[in-house]
């Protein structure tokens, strides 16, 4: 299984709304980057994301799973770019704060820091355990 994190700005779309759609989730749109979209059309149902409050807060708030796999974004006017859906599985018991993750070792390789603005991105295993631990799940 291949693990992601998915990055919104809660003034834009939080945790809370995603917990508020419940199973039926949403589709996660509005991905505008070459990058980003390949992640998204790598994804596959059952896998897990980290769900990250970006600018507001900084800090890893949840895990989602991908409900139904990529297809064309409706938000997206020209066509190239494509969207999934996601639903809320847990919050995290601790919220993982970007400056927690810049202190552990551990993490120094991690994508979020690496690639700071690409809106979805690949986590390893290793840092999806590590991750986990620290959120209290």
């Amino acid at each position: 299984m291949a693990y992601w994190l998915v990055k919104s700005e809660p003034s834009v779309w939080s945790w809370d709304q995603q917990v508020a759609k419940g199973a039926a989730g949403e589709a996660w749109t509005g991905v505008r980057n070459h990058s980003a979209k390949q992640h998204l059309m790598r994804m596959k149902v059952g896998e897990r994301a980290f769900y990250y409050h970006s600018n507001e807060g900084k800090e890893i708030v949840g895990i989602a799973e991908i409900i139904r796999e990529h297809y064309p974004d409706p938000t997206d006017p020209s066509g190239k770019f494509v969207c999934v859906d996601l639903k809320a599985v847990q919050p995290l018991k601790n919220p993982v704060t970007l400056a927690a993750i810049k202190t552990e070792p551990k993490l120094a390789e991690m994508a979020l820091l690496k690639q700071s603005r690409l809106s979805v991105q690949p986590v390893t295993d290793a840092e999806w355990r590590l991750i986990c631990q620290m959120g209290g799940v």
